[in-house]
């Protein structure tokens, strides 16, 4: 499980209290949908039990425990969305919504923990921390909060986007979201620069939704 080890050093070698953010992004491989990130920021009394990487675990305990995140932690989430996605790629997308996350937190934090080893260029000092989300508490939480929002908005879009599963496989290029692609054709929701979507359209332009 995840700890708040690298947070207790970094207010040690600091020597002070510091305001100390987690932040971390899902839905870079998703065919369909935004990418979301979240910066999360707990303080000595956050509940560490059932804390880790999202996804390790279910759907259920996520949903738990976002609820509980969002009650003990100060929580950002915003996202990048797929024309962004298309116009900039996919990781300059995700950088992007992590900066946005951070910005939304109601007061600056003195210090980013983020996962994997990209800088996002934040308004703030920033660590990367490469599987952060298995080993910091902080950014667990974070990837908690994304998941359960991203997740949650593609369950929205399968309402008004019948056909694709994306309530099940939340924009994932599985068989029964490729299917659905051939039968119903290209959403504006997809990404068009992902090889799958940009070779379907490119054998077939009228495959538009």
């Amino acid at each position: 499980m995840a700890d708040l080890s690298i947070e207790q050093a970094a207010q040690q070698e600091a020597e002070r209290a510091l305001r100390i953010a987690g932040v971390d992004e899902v839905g870079r491989g998703p065919w369909a949908g935004p990418v979301v990130a979240a910066a999360v920021i707990v303080g000595d009394e956050f509940d560490l039990e059932g804390i880790h990487d999202s996804k390790k675990l279910s759907a259920q305990k996520r949903e738990i425990l976002a609820a509980r995140i969002r009650t003990q932690a100060q929580v950002s989430i915003a996202s990048a969305s797929v024309a962004e996605i298309d116009e900039r790629n996919i990781l300059q997308a995700s950088l992007l919504a992590m900066r946005r996350a951070v910005a939304g937190l109601p007061q600056p934090p003195d210090l980013a923990l983020v996962d994997g080893n990209k800088d996002p260029k934040l308004p703030c000092p920033a660590r990367m921390v490469v599987k952060g989300d298995q080993i910091s508490a902080s950014i667990a939480a974070a990837s908690i909060v994304a998941k359960v929002a991203r997740d949650a908005l593609m369950c929205d879009l399968s309402v008004d986007f019948a056909g694709y599963g994306w309530e099940r496989n939340k924009g994932y290029g599985t068989k029964e979201h490729i299917a659905g692609l051939q039968r119903c054709g290209v959403t504006p929701h997809h990404r068009r620069s992902f090889a799958p979507i940009h070779k379907m359209l490119s054998e077939d332009s009228s495959l538009t939704y």
